[in-house]
């Protein structure tokens, strides 16, 4: 399976998730357009250079709403290492100590660690708050 994830740099939240059993575009784009209307639009939009992400469909999606695009540099990790930061904590914390057998029981398994994530998690980067609790303040300013 295929995860796809919309963070905000700032608070770490996850502001939208979508997997697939293909690496294709589309659940991309509708993970990227569920994030943008729920939570609005950022100026500008990281991603690391992977085909769904430089595709047309994705980068018009966030053109035609004015967001700049900003892209990793090839092979640079540590460009995008909040998300990786994620991913790190994701597969140690649910993936590699669970065990799987069906899309729903996934989707299920990321459901509730991504709650935990941005609502009960305290991160150390955030001076222990939760990934929610800063994103709501920063949006209340």
């Amino acid at each position: 399976m295929y995860l796809c994830v919309i963070m905000d740099w700032y608070s770490r939240k996850v502001l939208a998730w979508s997997i697939s059993n293909t690496l294709d575009t589309e659940f991309c784009v509708s993970c990227l357009e569920r994030a943008l209307a729920l939570y609005g639009c950022p100026e500008i939009f990281n991603s690391d250079q992977g085909c769904q992400f430089t595709s047309k469909d994705f980068t018009s999606v966030l053109k035609s709403h004015d967001i700049r695009i900003s892209m990793d540099g090839k092979g640079c990790f540590t460009d995008n290492i909040f998300i990786e930061r994620l991913w790190r904590s994701l597969k140690y914390e649910l993936i590699y100590i669970k065990e799987f057998n069906s899309v729903p029981e996934l989707k299920k398994g990321l459901t509730s660690w991504f709650k935990l994530y941005n609502q009960e998690r305290f991160h150390q980067g955030l001076s222990y708050k939760t990934p929610d609790e800063v994103y709501d303040f920063a949006c209340a300013a």
